[in-house]
């Protein structure tokens, strides 16, 4: 069984992310989605300076959002067929829910940019382990979006960059495991 809320560690030893375009409705409501990002911004944070984002994109707006990503592919490559600019529509459509993760680094801080940018993944992290345990799945996806200049402008600030388009929702079928890193080839003992 994936994602077993029936402790915090059998969750955590059980987590499972949902593949974005297997998941279904429902999605968290309002209040369940804030209960969702407050837990993200509990997230280690040297410095206190939260540098991060997240950016709620409804139900409503996911249509313009197709149309952003596929004018920006367009743009990038002029050559694109129908197919491609159709993953990126689909790519938009996933789950009932997305929230767009921003690295918001503070810059002039004495904290290094690479432990802000640690933050950011700590904080999706938590936004997914908050998912989880309110019975929902969801799915942290970086790829083209992510990298692209105009959808970046679309959403971020000067400074900013995507971090992850993180889709939340209820699985539509099975999860299945997918391969772990084995335990003896991660961990080790220093003995210096």
């Amino acid at each position: 069984m994936f994602n077993d809320r029936t402790s915090p560690l059998s969750l955590l030893q059980t987590r499972r992310s949902g593949k974005p375009r297997d998941l279904i409705a429902p999605g968290p409501d309002d209040g369940q989605l804030r209960q969702i990002l407050e837990v993200a911004l509990r997230t280690p944070d040297h410095g206190k300076l939260a540098p991060w984002r997240f950016v709620i994109v409804p139900q409503e707006k996911r249509a313009a959002l197709g149309e952003l990503l596929a004018a920006a592919y367009r743009r990038e490559k002029p050559d694109a067929g129908r197919l491609e600019i159709e993953t990126m529509h689909q790519f938009a459509h996933q789950a009932p829910t997305l929230v767009v993760a921003l690295s918001a680094p503070v810059s002039g801080s004495k904290i290094p940019l690479w432990e802000q940018q640690l933050s950011v993944g700590a904080a999706i992290m938590n936004l997914l382990h908050a998912t989880h345990a309110l019975g929902f799945a969801g799915g942290w996806l970086t790829g083209w979006p992510s990298y692209n200049e105009d959808v970046r402008v679309a959403f971020a600030k000067d400074g900013e960059t995507i971090a992850g388009f993180v889709f939340i929702g209820t699985p539509g079928r099975p999860q299945e495991e997918r391969p772990r890193p084995d335990y003896d080839a991660i961990v080790s003992t220093w003995d210096r």
